[in-house]
């Protein structure tokens, strides 16, 4: 068994299965490899989609899940009630800094506005110097391929520095990314500034 120094990871992912079964059997053996390498699971407290399959699998091989969820949401996502935890908040923003407060690090899998809504403010965290703990990209069959495209587009336009994508990695394979999730150190970079003011 491989323990990792990562104690607690929040997962960011679909509250749907996506189509066919390749996102739920990978969210499944993450579940099962969180557990077999004694990480904490941190994720939104659902009992459907993405969410569901990776709390039950962690806690079906031994490991401890941690649910946070809004009030306004039990009902919609199903709050988990089978979990090690769960934590009940009032609000969305509640809910992301509670999960960011339990977890020393972050797993993006595949899923929908929410998930990137997550994420993109866990990375802006990051860019302004408030965490610095390792953000990873799980990008299952190329699933975010379309998202990289946009940040590089951001940085060809000029409003995000091409350092700032060394705020998070990327791999397409589970050991590989929780190995790079126990090394992986976040660069202190700052906000990107515009190197001059155009004429208008």
């Amino acid at each position: 068994m491989q323990f990792c120094l990562m104690k607690a990871v929040a997962v960011f992912c679909g509250s749907s299965y996506g189509h066919g079964d390749t996102y739920a059997r990978n969210a499944r053996n993450l579940g099962t490899e969180l557990a077999a390498r004694g990480i904490r699971l941190v994720y939104g407290g659902g009992n459907v989609g993405l969410m569901g399959v990776l709390a039950d699998s962690t806690l079906a091989a031994g490991g401890e899940v941690f649910g946070v969820i809004p009030k306004a949401l039990v009902d919609w996502e199903v709050a988990h009630r089978g979990l090690t935890e769960l934590f009940v908040v009032d609000s969305m923003h509640e809910r992301k800094a509670r999960m960011a407060g339990l977890a020393d690090g972050f797993l993006v899998l595949p899923g929908g506005f929410g998930t990137m809504e997550e994420t993109m403010e866990v990375i802006t965290w990051a860019q302004l110097g408030l965490h610095a703990k390792p953000l990873g990209f799980w990008n299952i069959e190329g699933f975010f391929d379309p998202l990289f495209s946009f940040f590089q587009g951001t940085i060809d336009a000029g409003f995000v520095s091409n350092h700032h994508l060394n705020l998070f990695f990327v791999e397409s394979e589970l050991p590989r990314l929780l190995e790079r999730l126990d090394t992986f150190r976040v660069p202190q970079l700052g906000k990107y500034v515009p190197p001059h003011k155009p004429e208008i």
